[in-house]
């Protein structure tokens, strides 16, 4: 039997330059299960590297990474806080590069964790040079797909003193363009770092599975309808996989479907004007019950304005497996399975429109790794 991925024989995915994107997609329930165990299996070592450097209480925990890999820092960093009772800070690679000094204190103990796919980024290997030159007492902890990476291969020259780096499973270094299972994959084992998560994680990979099994025709039929906007909303974690969602639709569409993201409250404050005929709002609830009652006003409110194309509402009910398991779950959580129903949907947008998925843009204008930046040494001039 020919094999199957998100409705496709695979090879017509093959011949329409969508192979890739479909298989890591739909490969994310096994790679989390995979990166959680890989998380058990290290235990012993990573708090052996960890421990001493949490305990102190003056940390500042900065999320490293750019493009997706920073949406993952600003979708972890609100729990993080919550749970270590540290600073977290999600700080772009790009933002450091250009202003270190407003993002890196010199007399702060500082953990910087990277965030990269392949590792080869050039502003993931500045980035780590910078927190070495400004940080007087720094700390690394690297998670990357890639164990061939320039980012990998510093970890393994500097040895284990101050540098810690975590791969993700096999097959997570994403060969198509737009970052799936190397985003979500690096999302679930920070969580497994800070914290027991095998249920969740189950959880999670369950809900997932049930919409990869139960909601394509779904998001198929969604895809079709005429938009070239995308709205998407949500508040704590959740806004950070909304970056991440609205990015992947840019991606996939190359630039056909203009996507922005905002929290349900701030919405109003202006963004709310870019809602016209041709727009979908696809508006991320949250499992948190007390935010929820905002969730609920804002998506009231956009259906009483009647502007939108279609506004669609995802909860936790929606991919529910009982009542209880999901009333049960946290945002941060619930957010990997918005994320996957936002990467099927951009996914089949870029078949609608005859886009090859694995490479939206094979003129090269942007690129898998990102090219032609120009680094410049920070010394006393730029203090």
């Amino acid at each position: 039997m020919s094999e199957y991925l998100l409705n496709y024989p695979a090879a017509v995915l093959e011949k329409a330059n969508s192979y890739w994107t479909a298989k890591e997609i739909d490969q994310q329930p096994r790679v989390w299960r995979e990166a959680a165990q890989n998380i058990v299996d290290q235990r012993s070592a990573i708090e052996d590297f960890l421990v001493p450097i949490v305990a102190d209480a003056g940390l500042k925990i900065i999320l490293l990474g750019a493009g997706s890999s920073s949406f993952i820092g600003e979708a972890i960093a609100p729990h993080l806080r919550q749970s270590l009772k540290r600073r977290v800070e999600a700080i772009k690679t790009t933002d450091i590069l250009a202003a270190p000094e407003l993002y890196l204190e010199a007399q702060t103990p500082t953990l910087a964790i990277s965030f990269a796919r392949s590792g080869d980024s050039p502003e993931s290997l500045a980035a780590v040079a910078l927190v070495n030159q400004i940080v007087e007492q720094h700390f690394h902890l690297v998670l990357t797909c890639n164990p061939d990476g320039s980012l990998a291969k510093v970890c393994a020259e500097r040895g284990q003193d101050h540098m810690h780096c975590l791969l993700m499973p096999e097959g997570t270094n994403d060969r198509s363009f737009a970052m799936t299972s190397s985003y979500s994959s690096m999302i679930v084992s920070c969580l497994c770092v800070f914290g027991a998560c095998s249920s969740w994680v189950e959880q999670a990979a369950q809900m997932t599975e049930r919409l990869l099994a139960q909601e394509l025709d779904h998001i198929q039929t969604l895809a079709q309808r005429p938009f070239n906007r995308l709205v998407i909303l949500g508040a704590g974690s959740l806004l950070g996989c909304a970056q991440e969602s609205a990015l992947k639709m840019l991606e996939l569409s190359a630039g056909q479907v203009v996507p922005m993201h905002d929290s349900p409250l701030g919405f109003r404050h202006g963004p709310k004007s870019v809602v016209d005929k041709n727009t979908l709002i696809v508006h991320f609830h949250s499992a948190n019950a007390y935010t929820e009652l905002y969730d609920r006003d804002l998506f009231a409110e956009l259906n009483r304005d009647d502007k939108a194309l279609s506004i669609i509402g995802l909860s936790a009910d929606h991919f529910q497996l009982d009542s209880k398991s999901s009333a049960m779950i946290d945002d941060i959580w619930l957010g990997l399975v918005y994320v996957v129903f936002c990467q099927v949907l951009g996914f089949y947008k870029a078949i609608n429109l005859g886009i090859g998925a694995d490479n939206p843009c094979p003129s090269g204008e942007v690129n898998r790794v990102v090219q032609g930046v120009s680094l410049y040494p920070y010394g006393s001039q730029a203090e």
